[in-house]
């Protein structure tokens, strides 16, 4: 069982390790606020130290045959399905979500794995005629390098996976940074890579204080990619770090969706998936609804209903079976949604407040937001949290003009029947993903990522094996 495991120390070239200093970091519970683990809390030295495992394994690793890569992730998906429950406890106790969206986690952590177990042999090189009849021109792809991955609290198992496994399946060799307040997830898939077989070095895990740690992994020029998902300005942070050594970077950075509402929708099912967009991990997504906008026409209807929807929701501790909203990640997370929220009450915004808040833990109540100008700070900022502001718009170039008139532009969702209107619309927002008439985008042979400042690089399918890959062309003289 993982809550028999050792999850306090970091794991670097195939040992688990405490920090040099001998310092730790406190994990809580979300929901009470109380003690789970004690962590290592590393700096300088101990990246450094991964980085020159990851470096010293990169050369067998990326050499040894596609088809046998696949087979250590296979037995790498396959443990994470042995041990499904565990790792959903555990995601439930350090982030806090419902069990039942950690076991959904899970699930889509064991999908990228099983896809890019899959996907290790299909780095498709090409051939092409040469400009002389004794030339011949090939192309093929190499694993770029050690790879520095810097995963989020929001989903910390999948997060950890979904950039992992196309980097491991490329070839590439990789060290992991986990978000503070969530490193047992991570921990964990590395004591499950153990088991699987990944040679010493090949798969790290430094735990601890992300500024030294980060600029590390930055400054080492042996790191030759940098995925990360995370805020907007520590990503444009980290990509300044990365230009000296010219790294290859992905950025999944902030999401601020706009869910968007034609007259002509089916209501019930906008306002279902409304809900799942919105409430699913408290509001704590990238992807989730950050600003509904409602055509005139239903905009009274559609509140009526998501309003209800809202007020039958359940929150608690996510080991209770019937909760729906858990709690937000810790507490300057509550005390930016409370600045957000001052802000909505003082432009005018109507609240209409769902359940009550329990007794401990960084709980947030879900809350709709009505008659909010389009000035409020929530409207720009994403909130992360079971807030739901609502928008009135008139006609489809309005609504086009209020979705695409942030930074962002990661994802949004259209809710219409119209099959012309939902291509017009569509073509015209600015985000890398669109759900049509459905709350949820996620699918891993999907290339997910954004445009704008939320940033670039793709993960899912191919795409996001191509992303740790170099192109390669050779020129071949046959005289």
């Amino acid at each position: 069982m993982i809550r028999d495991w050792s999850l306090h120390k970091a794991y670097i070239n195939g040992e688990w390790q405490r920090a040099d200093s001998g310092e730790t970091i406190e994990v809580l519970n979300p929901a009470t606020g109380k003690l789970l683990a004690d962590v290592a809390f590393m700096r300088t030295s101990e990246a450094r130290r991964a980085i020159d495992a990851a470096a010293a394994a990169f050369p067998a690793w990326s050499g040894a045959l596609a088809k046998d890569r696949a087979v250590i992730l296979r037995r790498w998906r396959d443990l994470m399905e042995h041990y499904l429950e565990d790792l959903a406890c555990l995601i439930t106790a350090e982030q806090g979500k419902p069990l039942d969206q950690a076991r959904r986690e899970v699930v889509g952590a064991i999908a990228y794995a099983e896809w890019y177990g899959e996907e290790a042999r299909r780095a498709y090189g090409q051939t092409m005629p040469g400009t002389q009849t004794d030339r011949r021109v090939w192309v093929q792809k190499q694993a770029v390098g050690v790879v520095a991955a810097i995963t989020p609290w929001n989903f910390p198992l999948t997060m950890v996976v979904r950039k992992c496994a196309p980097a491991l399946a490329a070839g590439c060799s990789v060290v992991v940074k986990p978000a503070e307040d969530t490193p047992l997830c991570a921990l964990a898939i590395a004591k499950l890579a153990e088991m699987a077989g990944f040679p010493k070095g090949v798969f790290n895990v430094v735990t601890g204080n992300p500024v030294p740690i980060a600029q590390a992994l930055t400054d080492d020029f042996r790191v030759r990619m940098l995925s990360f998902t995370g805020s907007t300005p520590v990503g444009k942070r980290l990509i300044v770090q990365c230009a000296d050594t010219v790294k290859k970077t992905a950025m999944e950075l902030g999401g601020n969706a706009p869910f968007i509402v034609m007259d002509d929708a089916n209501l019930d099912d906008a306002v279902a998936g409304a809900m799942i967009s919105k409430y699913r991990n408290s509001g704590q997504t990238c992807v989730c609804a950050n600003r509904i906008l409602v055509q005139a026409g239903v905009y009274d209807a559609f509140v009526e209903k998501f309003i209800a929807a809202t007020r039958a929701l359940r929150m608690g501790n996510g080991f209770d079976d019937q909760i729906d909203i858990g709690p937000l990640i810790n507490s300057r997370a509550v005390a930016k949604v409370e600045r957000l929220m001052a802000d909505a009450k003082r432009r005018g915004g109507v609240f209409h407040e769902g359940a009550e808040k329990p007794g401990a833990g960084f709980f947030v109540r879900p809350t709709v937001i009505t008659d909010l100008p389009v000035d409020a700070a929530c409207f720009e900022e994403e909130l992360f949290a079971p807030i739901a502001p609502i928008y009135r718009f008139d006609t489809e170039a309005d609504a086009i003009a209020l979705a695409n008139n942030v930074k962002g532009g990661l994802s949004s969702y259209l809710y219409s029947r119209d099959i012309g209107r939902i291509h017009r619309i569509a073509d015209a927002l600015q985000t890398g993903v669109v759900g049509i008439n459905d709350g949820t985008t996620s699918h891993e042979g999907a290339p997910f990522g954004g445009v704008k400042e939320s940033g670039h690089g793709r993960e899912g399918g191919h795409w996001g094996l191509d992303e740790y890959l170099e192109v390669k062309y050779l020129n071949i003289s046959l005289a």
